[in-house]
């Protein structure tokens, strides 16, 4: 399942592809990510709980793509994104993203928003899951990225 996943996103137009590491790029979503977590404790004071929801969502992403730009990884499917670092790091790295990209869908698609007492929790997780992906980034080795780099070029 995994290999047939990761050849399709590998397939896709805007899929993934192998890149040079770009330490800069990954900076740059990592302040992004953090950037939008304070964007939606304002958001959430201001009782404004869809775009909560989006920006938390948000948050996250950038925080799991600065990865993925920190070892070579290009990818603009959300989907795929996340999927491979799965892949790499194990369904507990994300299982927070991937439920709050359903809650996000939910908010944004089909204006079904959680309660605030939900939302708040999700602030929460949403700080832990950025500030873990601060500490993968800020310990990456190099010979990790060899490895994750050669992981996924297997699916190539």
């Amino acid at each position: 399942m995994e290999n047939r996943r990761l050849k399709w996103c590998f397939g896709l137009k805007d899929g993934m592809k192998v890149v040079e590491p770009n330490e800069r790029l990954s900076k740059s979503y990592l302040e992004e990510s953090k950037s939008s977590l304070l964007r939606a404790e304002k958001n959430f004071r201001e009782d404004d709980l869809l775009w909560t929801t989006v920006v938390i969502y948000y948050s996250e992403y950038y925080a799991l793509y600065s990865f993925l730009q920190r070892i070579g990884i290009k990818c603009e499917n959300h989907s795929c994104s996340i999927f491979a670092v799965t892949t790499l790091l194990g369904k507990d790295k994300t299982k927070t993203i991937e439920s709050h990209k359903n809650k996000r869908i939910d908010a944004q698609y089909y204006m079904k928003v959680d309660k605030k007492d939900e939302i708040y929790k999700m602030l929460h997780e949403a700080k832990t899951f950025v500030s873990t992906f601060d500490e993968i980034i800020s310990n990456l080795k190099q010979k990790e990225i060899s490895t994750y780099r050669k992981i996924l070029n297997k699916y190539k």
